[in-house]
């Protein structure tokens, strides 16, 4: 199959644990991975801390060895086709660090010299004006705000013109409008046919963006769905009611229903639709005599399903 049909990663039982020392026993950070993130997606990688993101991103960018299994990047095995592996990826980190003495043009001229790309190849200035930086183009590093050098870190991985790009809490600390300006840009590089590889703890962020998400806890994959299938795992839904008259306390008998009378006034009863079903909870709230001016259903979001299977699963 050539590289170009291949997917952007395919990981194969991998596995990941680290030697027991005096102070600690081993620990399995990864446990039999088996994942492929298809070509052209942008992919969410989520999982509370500790759970294995950053162990399996170290693995691809070649910062930690793995213990056994396989992993490829476009097709190029991270062993046998190591150069070619890290040619295919741009790895955009989450802690800033860089060298605050250079410039941000001598540093996407540095980086660019650590991956081969000829001079007459670069695109320092480009990439800087891609993310807003060429007029900081010959201050120094560390006269930058946290925000610019988050977009820095950002313009260094793109500077082999990588076909797969993971942003490991790209996010992380910067206000508001730096972030759409960010995740505009990243959504343009994706048109281009870039694979983009995500982890984010705003789980709204992971919910606006992915068309597919891997949820990893424990070392274990536990989801690896499209977005909107993941979404429809939980049948739980939220009936919204707005009373016409506002209530001092619930009635008794909508509170055995599981209602719960919110601070805005109105009425919230979580149900299960394999369960019962609208229908059915209105007639017996018309059994009360309350007057409903308004009603809606609320759908269970990314957050509601990260909780169910990653810390609500430690509770069973």
């Amino acid at each position: 199959m050539p590289h170009s049909a291949l997917p952007a990663i395919a990981l194969t039982n991998l596995c990941k644990t680290y030697k027991p020392s005096k102070k600690s026993p081993a620990i399995t950070a990864l446990d039999n991975i088996d994942l492929v993130i298809p070509k052209g997606s942008i992919f969410g990688l989520l999982g509370p801390n500790g759970a294995g993101k950053s162990t399996l991103i170290n693995i691809l960018a070649g910062l930690v060895v793995k213990t056994s299994g396989k992993a490829e990047i476009c097709g190029y095995d991270i062993d046998s086709q190591t150069r070619m592996a890290r040619a295919s990826i741009g790895v955009v980190p989450q802690e800033i660090a860089m060298d605050v003495y250079f410039t941000p043009w001598q540093a996407l001229e540095n980086q660019a010299g650590f991956y081969g790309v000829p001079k007459s190849e670069r695109r320092s200035d480009e990439i800087l004006d891609a993310l807003g930086l060429l007029d900081k183009r010959d201050a120094y590093v560390r006269q930058l705000s946290g925000g610019m050098k988050r977009r820095l870190l950002i313009a260094k991985a793109l500077v082999h013109n990588p076909p797969v790009l993971i942003l490991d809490e790209p996010t992380a600390g910067v206000d508001i409008e730096l972030r759409r300006q960010l995740w505009k840009y990243v959504e343009e590089l994706h048109k281009t046919g870039t694979t983009i590889i995500l982890t984010t703890h705003y789980l709204e962020e992971a919910e606006s963006l992915c068309d597919r998400i891997a949820i990893i806890h424990n070392g274990e994959i536990t989801a690896n769905e499209n977005k909107d299938t993941l979404l429809k795992r939980l049948d739980q839904k939220t009936l919204i009611l707005t009373p016409a008259t506002r209530l001092r306390k619930i009635p008794s008998n909508i509170k055995s229903l599981g209602g719960v009378l919110k601070q805005d006034g109105n009425i919230a009863i979580s149900f299960r639709t394999g369960e019962t079903s609208i229908m059915k909870l209105l007639e017996q709230i018309k059994s009360t005599g309350i007057t409903i001016a308004d009603l809606r259903t609320e759908e269970p979001d990314l957050e509601d399903v990260f909780m169910a299977l990653t810390y609500d699963r430690d509770k069973t």
